[in-house]
């Protein structure tokens, strides 16, 4: 399957406008945001797990990096709850689910192969960090190695953001809404911009809080190659 695999445009999806796809897995369904592959598959996507639902043991050979975006997700390692990040490095391996069922924004074999670090944080308990260099957005660091830099971040009400994006970048609105580049982006809506772009968005009214990621889309492989 392909989907959205022209990485040279800038795509916005509208996530909650997706139906909900079953997956393999009774009471896992997923809205696929790009897909390179079948079900192994270089993929974003949303999914949500019913309460009692759980995926069969397996390892994640290229890797799986997820933010809780409602409910508790759980394995054998621990529950994560709403607000919860985690990166799930290349050879990891759990048997996923969720008692309570949850919805979580996930990406699939887009790690570096040698990558062997963990990160399990929640955003909510972290420390906003204030931007010196961009007026009204505030920070929370999750990520960062000579490949990508993940973080969330925290615009202040009407604030401008302008970001170059030489690497590419992508985004998901957890909360609240902005403006970029004309379009209205709402909770769960998902940006993502292509190698030479840039983010020019405008907060909305309450403020905007968005998961982002730079420098990633360098590196498109496909995991069956």
């Amino acid at each position: 399957m392909e989907l959205n695999t022209d990485f040279s445009r800038r795509v916005l999806v509208r996530t909650d406008a997706l139906p909900w796809t079953p997956s393999p897995t009774a009471g896992v369904d997923r809205r696929m945001l790009d897909r390179i592959g079948g079900e192994v598959a270089r993929a974003t996507s949303i999914v949500r797990y019913a309460p009692g639902s759980r995926f069969p043991a397996h390892t994640h050979d290229g890797g799986e990096e997820f933010v809780v975006l409602d409910g508790v997700f759980q394995d054998e390692h621990g529950d994560y709850p709403t607000g919860t990040y985690v990166r799930n490095p290349p050879t990891s391996r759990h048997r996923p689910g969720s008692a309570v069922g949850c919805t979580i924004f996930v990406k699939l074999w887009q790690f570096d192969p040698a990558d062997r670090t963990a990160v399990t944080i929640r955003m909510d308990d972290q420390r906003l960090l204030v931007d010196p260099d961009r007026p009204g957005v505030s920070v929370v660091p999750l990520f960062a190695d000579g490949r990508e830099t993940v973080q969330m971040e925290q615009w202040a009400p009407g604030s401008r953001i302008a970001l170059d994006a030489p690497g590419g970048a992508e985004l998901l609105v957890l909360d609240g809404s902005c403006e970029e580049s004309g379009d209205v982006l709402k909770v769960h809506s998902w940006l993502r911009v292509p190698v030479g772009g840039e983010i020019n968005a405008v907060a909305g009214d309450s403020g905007t809080r968005v998961w982002i990621k730079t420098g990633g889309l360098r590196h498109i492989a496909h995991p069956n190659r």
